[in-house]
């Protein structure tokens, strides 16, 4: 089995509404996110790989045009984004488009935090 990869990056605003008063989430504030999405299956015969990273980049494009320079709050299924929203938003995003998607990891790589959703 093999598995190939994919990352982008966007920049983003959020804030957590559900955090107590006082709580520094709370505010609204802004971090790098890096975005890496694994698919898995076997190669094709006839072209040799899973798939194009060319369709792949296709499908990131549009979401992360969505997500780039945005307040992730306004943005319909990420009402509270943590990172482990933002996993799964990307993942109903993505599953039925790619068949073999294996794993979306979202990190902030700047504070050193990351989730991973796997299949």
């Amino acid at each position: 089995m093999f598995e190939i990869s994919k990352q982008f990056y966007f920049d983003a605003a959020h804030f957590m509404p559900h955090m107590r008063e006082g709580h520094a989430y709370r505010q609204m504030h802004g971090h790098s996110f890096h975005v890496r999405i694994a698919v898995r299956g076997e190669p094709d015969t006839q072209n040799g790989w899973i798939m194009d990273f060319e369709a792949l980049d296709t499908l990131i494009a549009e979401i992360r045009n969505e997500l780039d320079h945005h307040l992730l709050n306004d943005i319909d299924g990420l009402s509270i984004p943590t990172l482990e929203n933002i996993c799964a938003w990307l993942w109903r995003r993505l599953s039925n488009q790619l068949p073999g998607l294996a794993r979306i990891t979202v990190a902030r790589e700047s504070v050193g935090q990351s989730c991973t959703l796997s299949a």
